[in-house]
């Protein structure tokens, strides 16, 4: 699976573009400004983009009105193929986001049953009660997505909601040639619908990866065979950023040894799950860190351990947002991309994690922990990777069996000789692969 050997670039289109919240019916081209940032996310060396909700919506996306038209806030359907041949032909994949859990009010079918009722074609496409009143004072009562009511939930039972949507696919398949669909809330989804949805997409395009936004609970629930190839790691996710405010690298290894570990009761050996610092819906990872020096740190975590990276944009630069402030103060728009030292770092571990099997593929193991350092071993059939993070501002020898007696680092491809020990510099984060 190629989302397997990938790094995931992703966009929130309509806060990216300098979109209004509101759909304000006004045709604009923004989604256009994507082409002048592609030279900057090749050199950042990411091959996959992800892009959160961009059909036709009522305001932030996830209140879809029409899945087959790109939002006009962005552009027309036109202006979106020409980007994904141009992503596809700098070798770009593209997975869209698939919201199938709940539609905005102004989805077609909603509208139709408010001003019909019941005999209203689309009145089995929802759970409506008309015998109900809703906080909006429709004379009918529906079920809205954990109590939110400008998100209408979708019978994902109903034969005609199936069919409407896996059409819906179709063309954004055979028209676009999308790669994927991150499915969102996919946590709440009808497991029979997940199915039918992984047979559809097979049967459509080989390797189209499918990815859910799963928040809690058991992965394998829906990261499995018949279902998704992936999920978002919020376990580690929580990990990651505690460990290194907490000074407590225990944190994030029991996690990884929970779900990567070698012993027979482990998780997810096997798993690709979804890994990341940040996103749309989370404050900022150069908000969250207290201690910036750990910026390069977290990533450099985020890209050993086993998953597949996503970086949102932005914060490869280091941009700040604070989700107390809104979900807007997360998804501004910039003018252009930045480049600086954080940059350049991120881009030396995304050619080190494309290229190495053992980042890719390799089993999980622990090798050093203390409260400030971290040694892990990953290990595939052709190679050994150790990975080393130093998160205390002083210096660290460790002393321990590395299994060869000399490597090289991928991030800077300096050399390095296991014999008298290993010094790790203070903040400093190495992906040491062993000659055999």
């Amino acid at each position: 699976m190629w989302a397997y050997e990938s790094v995931f670039y992703q966009i929130y289109p309509l806060g990216f573009c300098g979109a209004p919240f509101e759909n304000d019916g006004v045709l604009k081209h923004r989604i256009l400004k994507v082409r002048e940032w592609i030279p900057h996310i090749r050199k950042l060396g990411c091959n996959a983009i992800y892009f959160s909700p961009l059909f036709e919506s009522d305001t932030h996306g996830y209140n879809t009105r029409d899945y087959r038209k790109l939002d006009c806030r962005l552009g027309t359907n036109e202006d979106f193929k020409g980007i994904v041949d141009k992503l596809h032909q700098e070798g770009l994949r593209v997975v869209l986001d698939g919201v199938f859990n709940h539609v905005g009010r102004g989805f077609f079918g909603f509208q139709d049953v408010l001003k019909n009722r019941e005999t209203s074609t689309y009145k089995e496409w929802f759970h409506i009660d008309f015998h109900g009143n809703s906080p909006y004072q429709d004379g009918l009562y529906y079920e809205g997505w954990e109590g939110n009511y400008d998100l209408v939930k979708l019978n994902l039972r109903h034969e005609p909601v199936v069919r409407y949507l896996f059409e819906s696919i179709e063309l954004w398949i055979r028209e676009f040639g999308i790669d994927g669909l991150r499915l969102d809330v996919a946590y709440c989804l009808d497991h029979d619908f997940v199915r039918r949805l992984r047979a559809f997409c097979d049967s459509q395009k080989q390797d189209f990866f499918l990815v859910g936004e799963m928040l809690h609970g058991d992965y394998k629930v829906l990261v499995n065979d018949e279902m998704l190839h992936s999920a978002t790691n919020y376990e580690c996710y929580k990990g990651l950023y505690s460990s290194f405010n907490s000074m407590n690298m225990f944190e994030i290894n029991h996690s990884l040894l929970r779900q990567f570990g070698p012993e027979n009761w482990t998780l997810y050996r096997g798993k690709h799950l979804l890994t990341f610092v940040d996103n749309h819906d989370v404050s900022r990872i150069a908000t969250v860190l207290q201690n910036k020096e750990h910026l390069p740190l977290i990533y450099a975590l985020a890209f050993g351990m086993p998953g597949i990276p996503c970086i949102y944009y932005g914060s490869e630069w280091g941009a700040t947002g604070d989700k107390s402030q809104g979900d807007p103060s997360l998804r501004l728009s910039y003018e252009e991309p930045e480049w600086n030292g954080l940059t350049d770092f991120l881009a030396r571990l995304t050619e080190a994690k494309k290229k190495s099997e053992a980042l890719n593929y390799g089993e999980f193991r622990s090798v050093v922990l203390t409260n400030k350092q971290c040694i892990f071993e990953r290990k595939a059939q052709n190679e050994r990777v150790l990975v080393a993070i130093n998160a205390d501002q002083e210096e660290y020898t460790a002393h321990f069996d590395a299994g060869c007696g000399r490597a090289v680092d991928l991030i800077t491809g300096r050399p390095h000789d296991f014999g008298g020990g290993s010094t790790l510099p203070g903040y400093s984060a190495f992906f040491w692969k062993c000659e055999k």
